[in-house]
């Protein structure tokens, strides 16, 4: 079986390709950070240039900067990221991609969604263009994924660092927003199964439990043993409340890595 993956440098990509070379996936990545290093090619070069190869399973994870502070401050990668979206799909009905598998957000599902929510929004409705057009689509809608790995521009690996490097102040963007805290596992073992289901019903990879960054931040510093003074600089920014409803997910996958057991392996 082959697979492709785009966006396979980036934190969903990385663990996506290992998951799926784990079970037996001869995986091509694409991403623009491997490719400038020689390790791989950019996807978009595939978009243009690649009209001979038909994967088995097509995973589209890539986006410029999907974090909080590119999508309030960096208006340009609302533009790139349909562009890519658009340009994904375009090459997965010429090509006649065997699956795809949609990378949405559960920013989608927010009353008033933001501009990154309006793009995953979009990219779905391109899915249902794409499966009318004869290519099978699986569109998954993760909500907060997490692992010691990511960024530092995402909360979880922000909060592990600050806390590795015992900062005191420990400053808190975002103190009481609260989140659907799913480990990067689960995020990669749902959202194959449920490609695995054929299902072409949006689901949400999430476990339906809410915790606010400020408690969760409380959290990392008691494990690794101390109590800092926390110091909001935001009262808000971006959606108050996203918890999931994992009531379709449970249908196919049941999430096994709680918050506690994610923060210890963060150790």
């Amino acid at each position: 079986m082959r697979a492709l993956v785009t966006g396979s440098a980036g934190f969903v990509g990385r663990h996506m390709t290992a998951a799926l070379e784990q079970r037996g996936y001869e995986v091509r990545r694409a991403d623009v950070a491997d490719a400038r290093a020689g390790l791989s090619v950019d996807c978009q070069a595939i978009f243009r240039r690649d009209v001979s190869h038909r994967y088995d399973l097509v995973v589209h994870a890539a986006a410029m900067a999907p974090h909080r502070a590119a999508i309030d401050g960096q208006p340009r990668s609302h533009l790139y990221n349909r562009m890519l979206d658009a340009a994904m799909f375009d090459w997965a009905v010429r090509t006649g991609q065997k699956r795809v598998l949609y990378l949405s957000s559960s920013a989608v599902l927010d009353e008033y969604p933001d501009e990154y929510g309006l793009n995953k929004l979009s990219g779905e409705q391109m899915a249902a263009v794409a499966r009318r057009a004869g290519v099978p689509v699986t569109v998954v809608r993760p909500f907060s994924g997490y692992a010691h790995d990511q960024s530092e521009d995402f909360p979880f690996a922000a909060f592990v660092g600050r806390a590795r490097r015992r900062e005191d102040p420990f400053v808190l963007w975002n103190a009481i927003a609260v989140r659907d805290w799913t480990h990067i596992d689960d995020v990669v073992a749902g959202a194959l199964a449920v490609v695995e289901s054929g299902t072409e019903t949006p689901v949400s990879l999430c476990t339906g439990i809410g915790t606010s960054t400020g408690n969760l931040a409380r959290m990392v510093c008691e494990a690794f043993g101390y109590a800092p003074k926390f110091t909001p600089v935001a009262e808000h920014l971006g959606p108050y409340l996203r918890i999931g409803d994992p009531t379709e997910l449970l249908k196919y996958y049941t999430p096994k890595v709680s918050l506690e057991e994610g923060i210890r392996r963060a150790l």
